[in-house]
């Protein structure tokens, strides 16, 4: 084998090493956002975002919500809980009596974050439709767009990756071909 296929196999195995054991893309660290929403009626969704890109956060949320009327009565702190409408949606597990509410969430986990809005809780029957928010589902919807791009991320490394490793092959099977031939 002549000194330039060494060479192009040996950089080509050692892409293919590094691609197969470099650490995920979509791994995310950093600061957190938290976007804080009253869903119309008594209860309180909380997005949760990466910061840095707005990917949705997937890890373990740990975060509490305490809120203050405007005629001064209080409530929780709560425990927020996962929501079953979405991986990065947290809701109150307690709704908000009625009223206008000064509504903070903290998180402390996977980052510490902490955002505070005014929520109004109402019955669902005493509020007009066209005073409804689209907003979080539109958000969790955007949301979960970018989670399933990441998603096939592994997908896309692995066809890219079969790919280097056939050309590979016929680049060799070609190499011995002329060998063979320049022998004879």
């Amino acid at each position: 084998m002549n000194n330039a296929l060494r060479y192009a196999v040996t950089v080509l195995l050692a892409g293919l090493a590094l691609m197969l054991t470099a650490p995920a893309a979509s791994a995310h660290r950093g600061p957190i956002r938290l976007e804080v929403t009253g869903d119309g009626g008594h209860n309180v969704n909380v997005l949760v975002t990466w910061k840095e890109d707005g990917h949705p956060v997937t890890d373990v949320v740990k975060a509490t919500l305490t809120a203050t009327s405007s005629d001064g009565r209080s409530f929780g702190p709560v425990r927020l809980r996962s929501s079953s409408e979405g991986q990065n949606l947290y809701t109150s597990p307690e709704p908000l009596p009625s009223g206008t509410w000064k509504v903070t969430v903290t998180a402390t986990k996977p980052a510490k974050a902490r955002a505070t809005t005014k929520v109004k809780a109402a019955d669902l029957a005493a509020t007009p439709v066209a005073a409804t928010s689209p907003a979080p589902r539109a958000t969790a919807a955007a949301a979960l767009a970018d989670r399933e791009d990441a998603d096939d991320t592994p997908f896309k490394i692995g066809i890219i990756a079969v790919a280097v490793v056939i050309a590979s092959g016929i680049w060799i099977a070609f190499a011995r071909r002329g060998r063979l031939y320049s022998r004879r």
